[in-house]
């Protein structure tokens, strides 16, 4: 894979593994293939079988080499999971220029000073998230960049895992023959394409709702605030079905995803279909109605341990922003009349809105690409497109080594 023409996200899910293939510039991103395969070996955010994790991460990258036609080499992973905790923190640094301007390197100083803090041995740093620099007193600056200062400060977020299950990804994505450009807080990333500043500013909850797990992020103030996982998604309307039903799993899930809808007040009792029964060699038949009576229970109580889940953070049950949601599940007919009788009138469902991304289960791994095209390459004065790259001096590091070398010191 040429250096500086491709973003590779990758989104190791409890149901599924997805990657996104991205062809970025400084102002424009384009989604030219995407690969999904069944998740085996996690559980609840860790991996719980290397060797069945790694499969499942070879035959997603497998998927979407062959929808783009290139060798993907290298990754951005996202992590998520209720190992995930953040810490305040302040770094402050001298500004080094004789002309006393901050440039880059200021910069990237201060936010190294901010990483500096005890942590507990079975700890590690995934990523320093700046909430306001201060240049010589003057504070709520967003980018220092090109200013005049003397003291360059940052208030900053620490957001850190657990070593062993950051290390056993890491360990999987490398079995699968690839290499880390970095780390990234999946929520933190989503929400780069799912929230809006004022949204962030006013208190807003970001739910992405997946097979196996749910994972919550608070923003207050614009700033990422609290995030939490709950162990609960799809697989569990799935695994109602089937026991409703007794069923097997996998026709329980296409049963889900072929008739089902969240309300049984929009199902069609006219609309019947059989189900082949465990143990018995002949099939019943229900309508959707009856299907959706299944349905709609288990999707009210997901809704309901997410409202429990954000009070318990420290945010009113209806936060002034609302909800936002996303992930498979919010692919359900009707789901959004069910969290609004849930969690209240101000909730909006969010899908990606690039080319052959556009599932709300590709939130995160498109928000990853996002989040380092938004976060990063405005960083690097000197980044070439593609059509250019033949006249980068090859003497420099690439844009993408700048990237990984510097995301790559928090992990």
């Amino acid at each position: 894979m040429s250096s500086g023409e491709f973003i590779v996200s990758l989104d190791i899910g409890t149901s599924k593994v997805r990657v996104i293939v991205a062809e970025v510039t400084r102002e424009n991103i384009q989604i030219v293939g995407v690969g999904s395969a069944s998740s085996k070996g996690t559980k609840k955010g860790a991996i719980t079988d290397i060797d069945q994790a790694v499969q499942s991460i070879r035959e997603a990258v497998a998927h979407a080499e062959r929808m783009v036609g290139i060798e993907i080499s290298s990754v951005f992973v996202g992590i998520a999971g209720n190992h995930i905790s953040l810490h305040p923190s302040h770094g402050v640094v001298a500004v080094s220029g004789e002309n006393k301007e901050i440039d880059l390197e200021d910069v990237d100083r201060v936010i190294q000073a901010a990483r500096v803090v005890a942590l507990p041995p079975e700890r590690a740093v995934i990523e320093v998230v700046p909430k306001q620099y201060v240049v010589d007193g003057l504070g709520d600056i967003q980018d220092p960049h090109g200013m005049v200062g003397v003291r360059l400060e940052v208030e900053a977020t620490i957001v850190t895992g657990s070593k062993t299950i950051i290390h056993n990804v890491l360990r999987c994505v490398e079995k699968a023959d690839l290499s880390v450009d970095g780390i990234l807080l999946l929520p933190l990333a989503a929400g780069e394409i799912c929230l809006s500043d004022d949204e962030k500013n006013m208190g807003v909850v970001l739910a992405d709702i997946g097979g196996g797990a749910t994972s919550l992020a608070v923003f207050d103030q614009g700033d990422l605030a609290a995030v939490g996982e709950l162990p609960i998604g799809g697989d569990f309307i799935t695994n109602d079905i089937a026991y409703g039903l007794r069923t097997q799993t996998e026709t329980a899930e296409k049963l889900k995803r072929k008739y089902g809808v969240a309300l049984v007040e929009e199902a069609d009792k006219e609309v019947n279909f059989g189900v082949p029964r465990i143990g018995s060699n002949r099939e019943r038949t229900i309508s959707q109605e009856e299907l959706a009576m299944i349905i709609e229970p288990r999707v009210e109580e997901i809704f309901q341990l997410i409202r429990e889940q954000v009070e318990s953070l420290g945010l009113p049950g209806e936060p002034a922003g609302g909800y936002v949601l996303t992930g498979g599940v919010m692919s359900t007919p009707h789901i959004l009349g069910v969290a609004r009788s849930q969690l209240g009138h101000a909730v909006r469902m969010i899908s990606p809105k690039d080319i052959g991304a556009e599932d709300p289960s590709f939130t995160g791994g498109v928000g990853i690409v996002h989040y380092i095209q938004r976060r990063w390459l405005h960083r690097l004065p000197e980044y070439d497109n593609r059509s250019h790259s033949s006249k980068r001096n090859k003497n420099k590091p690439s844009t993408w080594v700048k990237i990984r070398d510097f995301i790559g010191q928090f992990i």
